[in-house]
């Protein structure tokens, strides 16, 4: 599959070869939306926490006698119905956690990558970093290269001078590519990647095809040192 590579200016210089393996996938909804729950789920912290009406302190007295006043019968203070009193069914502290296969997980991502590249909204450029961080030359770069917000930047490593040339730019994120994830890949339309992130994508979620070990040496020595007398 061949992509264009684009200058920080917006004009075509090159073209690259990309692995249908992690880009060239049918979408796989399924996949996609349990991936994105888990994520979701494991991001919970669980600690909301409240008081069930035996944990209150008060008195367990009832407020006033349950027959001859006609009124409907009543318990303590620290009844659920009660300001002040106990919480009916309230949440206590838990895990939310979720797991899921590992080859789902890796399915999810490279659905959510081959969309971006059948979509048009991925660019590829051949580098990106700027010699101070400042705003303004990162806006000029987005609009140079056409691209409308929410953009999110992969590169191959940490350059913190194109991080913070981005951190006043609320739709623009920027991330090492290593570290994508499936809801800034839903999140944010627009991805601009340079070629050495292309190249380290591939390199962790590439399918590794290895070769099984042939059995037949295994058999005839076996069958050598141990023929029949």
């Amino acid at each position: 599959m061949q992509v264009p590579i684009y200058s920080m200016a917006g004009e075509v210089v090159d073209h690259v070869e990309i692995s249908e393996d992690v880009f060239g996938l049918p979408f796989n909804a399924a996949v996609v939306h349990q991936a994105m729950a888990r994520q979701l789920a494991n991001r919970r912290q669980g600690t909301a926490s409240t008081k069930t009406r035996g944990e209150i302190r008060g008195s367990t007295r009832k407020l006033y006698p349950q027959k001859g006043t006609g009124r409907a019968r009543r318990g303590d203070v620290k009844s659920p119905l009660l300001r002040g009193g106990g919480v009916a069914f309230g949440p206590k502290p838990r895990s939310y956690r979720q797991s899921m296969p590992k080859k789902m997980r890796r399915l999810a991502l490279k659905c959510l990558l081959s969309a971006k590249v059948k979509e048009g909204n991925i660019k590829l450029i051949q580098e990106i970093d700027f010699e101070v961080p400042k705003t303004k030359p990162m806006i000029n770069a987005l609009s140079s290269l056409g691209v409308a917000p929410p953009t999110l930047i992969l590169t191959a490593q940490s350059l913190p001078n194109v991080v913070k040339s981005a951190a006043n730019l609320t739709s623009v994120k920027v991330l090492p590519s290593p570290l994508i994830n499936v809801l800034d890949l839903l999140s944010y339309k627009m991805i601009i990647a340079t070629v050495p992130a292309i190249r380290s994508i591939e390199q962790i979620w590439e399918r590794k095809i290895t070769k099984k070990k042939s059995t037949a040496n295994s058999e005839n020595s076996w069958g050598k040192s141990h023929a029949p007398l």
